[in-house]
């Protein structure tokens, strides 16, 4: 008798194990807005602080909104009342000097952020062939970044913010019909401080989330610009290198945590350094210094006039529009592009000592 034998059993395949409710949801939310889009690779170089500048300063962007949000319930943006408003926020508001306080100091991180951010792509040549536009969209916001100071500092309608308001109606009045906005004409009916406060906190926070929305698809189109040591292929993109990479994602956070840490710096600051407000202003007077940033061209207005603030800030913006289109230099690193590197040594060093000199130097009388 023949003795048959069964083939093997064939072993079962597991059950695939059911996601999790959490991890279900995710799916569909992603599925509806592609939030896993942003998990494209970053390179290592890009998550220090140096190459997250602009992100901290989209943070501060952040700060500034939630707290100007927080400001506006109890501002009066009238001549009349700006002023005590301003004063009741920090006396008699619940949190309202601490709110103050760090929105005035987020102001000035995002400044400086800014400004370092494109002094780093300027060294790290970031704004090289395809992303030339990009840089023109962070000049664009540099710009708005400087108005919101100066709307800002206007709106507290303190000897410096009218002085402040004083100079820019005289130079609007220099452009002749290219500054009729600034002019306390252009509408009879409603003060300038109302429009400047419209513009505060409207016109330009609504066009810089614009272009940083414009900005970051561009970074997300172009990737994060290559180290200047390693080489690009020829669309500008870092060849491969063997470099390590991380999602965008944890860019990000790796952000939120500088930013955080930010944060807290400013905190203290408000502590240890509260913003001030001086009293309701007398018109006729000229006693005060412009915001920080602005000293180098209140210097030039010493110098020359109220057309030196012109002739400076129109200078200096028109050379951070043609940077892109005069540097072509191919190669990224800073020894490699010496003609570059030593006008941007000349614009740095020459607006330092602009600003050390408004302070050192007496100051002339400028207003009429």
């Amino acid at each position: 008798m023949t003795e048959t034998t069964s083939p093997p059993a064939s072993p079962v395949a597991p059950t695939p194990r059911r996601r999790g409710w959490y991890r279900r949801a995710w799916d569909v939310v992603d599925d509806r807005l592609g939030i896993s889009a942003l998990r494209y690779p970053v390179p290592e170089h890009a998550n220090n602080v140096a190459w997250s500048l602009g992100g901290i300063t989209a943070a501060m962007f952040v700060v500034l909104i939630v707290t100007g949000i927080i400001l506006v319930q109890f501002y009066n943006p009238t001549p009349e009342g700006a002023n005590a408003s301003v004063r009741d926020i920090e006396q008699n508001i619940w949190l309202g000097s601490f709110i103050r306080g760090v929105h005035f100091w987020a102001a000035q991180a995002m400044y400086v952020t800014a400004a370092l951010h494109l002094l780093r792509i300027v060294f790290t040549g970031s704004y090289k062939k395809p992303r030339e536009g990009n840089w023109l969209l962070g000049v664009a916001m540099f710009g708005l970044v400087i108005l919101a100071l100066f709307t800002g500092t206007v709106l507290k309608w303190d000897q410096e913010g009218y002085e402040a308001l004083s100079h820019n109606v005289e130079i609007g009045q220099l452009l002749g019909g290219a500054g009729v906005w600034f002019s306390p004409d252009f509408a009879q009916n409603v003060p300038i401080l109302v429009r400047l406060y419209g513009a505060h906190v409207v016109i330009i926070p609504v066009l810089i989330f614009g272009l940083l929305v414009w900005h970051a698809l561009l970074i997300k189109r172009h990737r994060i610009s290559p180290h200047p040591s390693l080489p690009t292929d020829a669309s500008g993109t870092q060849a491969a290198s063997g470099e390590p990479t991380e999602p965008f994602t944890y860019h990000l956070r790796r952000v939120s945590v500088f930013a955080l840490v930010l944060l807290g710096v400013l905190g203290i600051l408000t502590v240890l350094l509260p913003p001030v407000v001086g009293p309701e202003p007398v018109a006729g007077v000229e006693v005060t210094l412009p915001p920080w940033p602005f000293w180098w061209m209140f210097t030039l207005e010493d110098w020359i006039g109220l057309s030196g603030i012109l002739y400076g800030g129109a200078a200096l913006f028109i050379l951070l529009i043609l940077v892109p289109f005069v540097d072509r230099n191919a190669r990224r690193h800073w020894r490699s592009r010496p003609v570059a590197m030593t006008i941007a040594a000349v614009v740095f060093v020459a607006i330092v000592v602009l600003s050390i000199l408004a302070v050192v130097l007496p100051a002339a009388k400028h207003l009429m």
